[in-house]
C-alpha cells in the first residue's frame, strides 16, 4: 500500500518541513478573523429548519455559493429562505433533495455541479430523523426509515459527489452525527444504531479518502433545542398508534414519555454547529479533525473518542494503513 497521506498529497514532497509546521497549528489559531467562504461551493441537506437552514445562511453571509437542499418542493420553508436570499443579496440556491430518493440525489447533486461550474467543495449531510421508543416497538417501517435517512442517505450524497471531488483532488465532508452515535440512552428508538452505523461509515471513508485530499469530520452535537424535538414526537406518537400491545406492554415507563419530549437541548444556542463547521472548514486541509464535539455542556463521548483514535492508531499504525491511519488521527 503507497505511503500516503493528505499533506504530502496536497503539497508535493518538497514542501514536508512547510507541512510540518502546518501540522502544528493549534485550533485556536485557525481563526483570527470571520472566515471568507467567498468562491466556496457548499452544499447541505436538511435546511427546511435547525441546524441546516442556519448553516445555509450563515455560509452564505459569508460569501460562499450555497446549495440548500430540502424534500417537499415547494413549500414554505423553501420559498422563505429564497426570498431572504434575494433580500441579502446572496449566492444561495434551494434544490430538492429527498435523500432517500436515488433519482433525486443524482439530478440534485448534478444541478449543483453544473451551477457551481465543477465538484462541490464540501458537502454537509445534515438531513436526519428520528423515532422514539424501546427497540421492540421500532417496527420494521420506521427502522428502515431511520437508517434510510440517517445512513444510506449520506452514503447517497457522498458517492455522488465523490467522483467530482477526486477529480478535483481535494473536498470536504461533513456528516451531522450526535453524541448519540457514541454513548445510549434507552427509548431513542433506532436513533442511536444509526448514528453508529454513520459514525462506523465516516471514519472508514475518511481513511480511504486520504489519497484523494478529502477530508471526512464527524460533528457530535449534544441536545439542542430544534425542530428535531417536534418531528420525533409526531414520528413516535404515529408509531405508537400502529404498535401491537403484545410489543408495547413491557414498556410502560419507556413508553409513557412518549410524544412529550419538549424543549431539548434548554437554552444552548444551535449556532454552535455552523460555527463549528465553519471554523473547520477554514482549518487548512489534512489537519481537520475526524471528530468535533459539540455542546456547551457535558459531552460524554469524548473520552470514547480519545481511545478509539488510539486503538486505531496502535492497531494500524504500523501496517501498511498506517499512514492513512495517522493522516486523519494527525498522529
Amino acid at each position: 500500500m503507497p505511503s500516503l497521506n493528505r499533506r504530502t498529497l496536497l503539497a508535493g514532497a518538497a514542501a514536508t518541513g512547510a507541512l510540518a509546521a502546518t501540522a502544528a497549528i493549534a485550533q485556536d489559531d485557525v481563526l483570527t478573523s470571520e472566515p471568507d467562504f467567498t468562491g466556496k461551493s457548499i452544499l447541505i441537506t436538511g435546511c427546511s429548519t435547525g441546524f441546516g437552514r442556519l448553516m445555509a445562511e450563515d455560509f452564505a453571509r459569508k460569501g460562499a455559493k450555497v446549495f440548500a437542499t430540502m424534500r417537499n418542493l415547494p413549500r414554505t420553508e423553501a420559498s422563505e429562505l429564497e426570498a431572504l436570499a434575494a433580500a441579502e443579496n446572496l449566492d444561495l440556491t434551494v434544490i430538492e433533495i429527498d435523500v432517500t430518493d436515488d433519482a433525486q440525489v443524482a439530478a440534485g447533486v448534478a444541478r449543483a455541479e453544473e451551477l457551481a461550474d465543477g465538484a462541490i467543495d464540501v458537502l454537509v449531510n445534515n438531513a436526519g430523523i428520528s423515532f422514539g421508543g424501546p427497540i421492540e416497538i421500532q417496527d420494521m417501517e420506521a427502522t428502515k426509515l431511520t437508517f434510510d435517512t440517517n445512513v444510506y442517505g449520506p452514503h447517497r450524497m457522498t458517492r455522488t459527489v465523490l467522483p467530482g471531488m477526486r477529480a478535483a483532488k481535494q473536498g470536504q465532508i461533513f456528516n451531522i452525527s450526535s453524541q448519540l452515535g457514541r454513548v445510549i440512552l434507552p427509548s431513542f428508538g433506532q436513533y442511536s444504531p444509526s448514528k453508529f452505523a454513520l459514525e462506523a461509515m465516516s471514519e472508514q471513508l475518511a481513511y480511504e479518502l486520504v489519497p484523494h485530499g478529502i477530508d471526512v469530520t464527524l460533528i457530535q452535537p449534544g441536545g439542542y433545542p430544534t425542530m428535531i424535538w417536534k418531528n420525533s414526537n409526531e414520528n413516535s406518537l404515529a408509531l405508537l398508534e400502529r404498535a401491537e400491545e403484545k410489543h408495547t406492554a413491557g414498556y410502560p415507563a419507556l413508553i409513557e414519555p412518549l410524544g412529550k419530549r419538549t424543549g431539548g437541548g434548554g437554552s444552548t444556542d444551535p449556532m454552535d454547529v455552523p460555527n463549528a463547521i465553519a471554523e473547520i472548514i477554514a482549518m487548512p486541509a489534512g489537519t481537520r479533525p475526524l471528530r468535533r464535539e459539540v455542546h456547551p455542556g457535558p459531552k460524554p463521548q469524548m473520552a470514547i473518542n480519545k481511545v478509539a483514535a488510539e486503538v486505531q492508531v496502535g492497531w494500524l499504525g504500523a501496517s501498511g494503513y498506517g499512514p492513512w491511519i495517522k493522516a486523519v488521527h494527525n498522529a
